[in-house]
């Protein structure tokens, strides 16, 4: 098998692959808001009102003219008349003039002619206020002055109308969500999910809920990739466990590709005589095989192929290589069928405990653990390796993330500081 005996980069297989790839491929549809969490918008949001639609307070305290408090310190306080109370959720019914404050909390409207607000702990009554206001006047003692704008939002400081505030390809979070709300947006188009066709083969694999027979295990990369897909915007479509036979695989293959955005292959990809994925990814469609063959470990022996313009991937059998190959391959096709803009990888800065040997020429990963580190007041953590086997999945279970060893090193020294994709 020739493919196999030239392996790419796994930067450069990945970007051979999603150059075959047609941009934002899925179609979308209309999703309320409030079900959207996860989803990527598929057309620019603009903003129908300003935000905030009137001017309002951030602290509780006293609605004022800032250039009324000038001059106010501890020792020679500012003296302005309290005329009213803010209500809460409606408009002020006065004024403030010259000389002039109103009580007002976080979040009230802002009274016609008053530019701040002093915080309340830099204030004091000179005598208990009537409730309706209607007793002796009071005054309110100043001790900071304010400049103009202080402790207040102006009137579209946060949006402004008509500005894009969703642009298309954002991975919506809670703040989108709740930012939506607080325009009134309740629904919005999203891409849809992008199916993908979830195949097993082996002989010997069987389903998690059987009893396996000595020789035989327990399918395990139809789920975990299937809840990897999941997270990152996909729906995972289980077509089942298929024998080592070539025209059950294509049968299989075929018809999960005509009825998904993508299909991912577990098993069959190495090059053994009786692995036949890549003979079926080339009879499904062109270009076909594009990569056979990463250099990395683990997963050396993963297929990368398109065909009639949807992503077949082959995958090792081994879980952890299955699954960590599906964090560089699987979820950046996701990403590109969505039409999802680029967001950085969640990463920690943390010192490495042991020495990790690497051969040249390489790209190894490592999972390891994360150990709060309290004695260093620069690096928080210590990335500990969880030493395992590929075919071992609860040494990628224990795993708080993954470190690279890039292919121009021969290995990491202890205490040197690596990053680690948090997975």
């Amino acid at each position: 098998m020739p493919e196999f005996l030239t392996l790419l980069p796994p930067d450069q297989a990945r970007d051979k692959l999603l150059s075959h790839l047609p941009k934002a491929a899925v179609d979308s549809e209309p999703l309320a808001v409030d079900s959207a969490l996860g989803r990527v918008a598929a057309e620019d949001v603009a903003a129908p009102h300003p935000l905030p639609e009137f001017p309002r307070t951030t602290v509780d305290g006293y609605a004022v003219r800032a250039k009324d408090t000038f001059g106010a310190t501890d020792s020679l306080p500012a003296y302005l008349r309290l005329v009213g109370e803010v209500p809460m959720g409606d408009e002020p019914p006065f004024e403030i003039g010259a000389g002039q404050c109103a009580l007002i909390h976080t979040g009230g409207m802002l009274p016609k002619g008053a530019d701040a607000v002093v915080m309340l702990e830099y204030t004091q009554q000179t005598f208990e206020v009537s409730k309706d206001f209607g007793g002796p006047t009071s005054e309110i003692e100043i001790f900071k002055a304010v400049a103009e704008g202080e402790n207040v939002i102006r009137i579209g400081e946060d949006v402004a109308k008509g500005q894009v505030v969703i642009p298309k390809g954002t991975i919506l979070r809670p703040a989108e969500i709740g930012g939506l709300m607080a325009l009134g947006i309740t629904a919005l188009r999203v891409a849809k999910l992008v199916r993908v066709g979830l195949i097993s083969t082996g002989d010997e694999v069987i389903e998690p809920s059987q009893h396996p027979r000595p020789g035989q295990v327990r399918d395990i990369n139809s789920y975990t990739l299937g809840a990897l897909v999941e997270k990152s915007g996909g729906a995972a479509i289980r077509y089942g466990i298929f024998a080592d036979r070539f025209e059950v695989l294509k049968e299989a293959a075929a018809k999960a590709l005509s009825e998904c955005d993508m299909v991912i292959i577990t098993a069959g990809s190495s090059a053994s005589t009786r692995d036949m994925t890549a003979e079926v990814i080339r009879q499904l469609g062109e270009p076909g095989v594009l990569v056979h063959g990463i250099n990395t470990r683990p997963g050396k022996p993963t297929i990368l192929g398109v065909c009639d313009g949807k992503a077949v991937i082959g995958l090792p059998g081994n879980p952890v290589s299955a699954l960590v190959n599906g964090y560089l391959f699987v979820v950046p096709v996701i990403e590109k069928l969505l039409g999802a803009l680029p967001r950085p990888k969640p990463t920690v800065q943390a010192r490495l405990t042991v020495n990790l040997p690497s051969q040249a020429g390489r790209e190894d990963w490592w999972a390891v653990k994360l150990i709060v580190n309290r004695q260093s007041s620069i690096v928080n953590y210590e990335a500990d390796p969880i030493f395992g086997k590929s075919n071992l999945i609860f040494t990628l279970a224990a795993a708080d993330g993954l470190l690279k060893i890039h292919a121009d090193a021969t290995g990491l020294s202890a205490g040197e500081l690596v990053e680690v994709m948090l997975i």
